[in-house]
């Protein structure tokens, strides 16, 4: 009987899948990955980043995988290194709300891409193949766990929706943005029942829509 094949992950992300596409010809291959699909508010926010040659930066890694006090340094050091080249973008609420939240996700990933200078020859997408996507590419299922530079790309993006949100939180205290970060806590729904919604709330999504309120404060 034939057994079934197992894979199985390194530790911790590599830059095993940048240095296949380079060795197939690519000369500029960039990690994306996004924050932000399931929050009831907000933007969805991705990163397009392409790492120097055996770049090291320890503890990076899948950003879901860290501290908020870790993430932030990591930024930190991402930003501040001009060796690594990265883009962040967005799709705001009235994108996902008009697009549907998989098209605007999609969407933020090829801003991000095609805002590197110059463009990446090639594109390693966490997650499922994205159809259409203007440069040529290929997904990474699980890649935050697997690739550096979707690793650095998930750092980047979670850190600037959490900081978003955070500012959110200033205009609309009452709603937790900074706590919950958007997504459809306890807490969050029973803000919506007791004040409306905000205009960043998406008002496509089921929990949001349900609710029946006028546009809030």
């Amino acid at each position: 009987m034939r057994q079934k094949q197992e894979f199985i992950l390194p530790p911790t992300p590599d830059l095993s899948a940048e240095q296949a596409a380079i060795a197939a010809g690519y000369h500029r291959v960039c990690g994306i990955d996004e924050a932000g699909r399931g929050p009831l508010a907000g933007p969805v926010v991705a990163a397009a980043v392409i790492l120097p040659p055996d770049y090291e930066l320890p503890g990076l890694n899948d950003s879901k995988k860290l501290t908020a006090r870790r993430r932030e340094e990591l930024f930190a050091s991402l930003m501040a290194d001009e060796s690594v080249q990265k883009c962040i973008a967005t799709a705001d609420v009235q994108e996902i709300d008009e697009l549907n939240i998989l098209r605007a996700t999609h969407l933020a990933m090829a801003r991000a891409a095609q805002g590197l200078v110059p463009p990446p020859s090639y594109c390693l997408i966490d997650g499922l193949a994205v159809p259409n996507f203007p440069l040529p590419s290929t997904n990474l299922v699980k890649g935050d766990a697997r690739s550096l530079s979707i690793a650095a790309a998930s750092v980047l993006a979670k850190v600037t929706r959490d900081r978003y949100m955070t500012e959110l939180a200033r205009e609309y205290p009452q709603y937790g943005f900074d706590r919950h970060a958007g997504y459809g806590t306890k807490a969050h729904m029973q803000a919506i029942r007791q004040y409306g919604i905000t205009p960043h709330h998406r008002r496509s999504f089921a929990p949001v829509a349900q609710m029946e309120l006028p546009l809030g404060l």
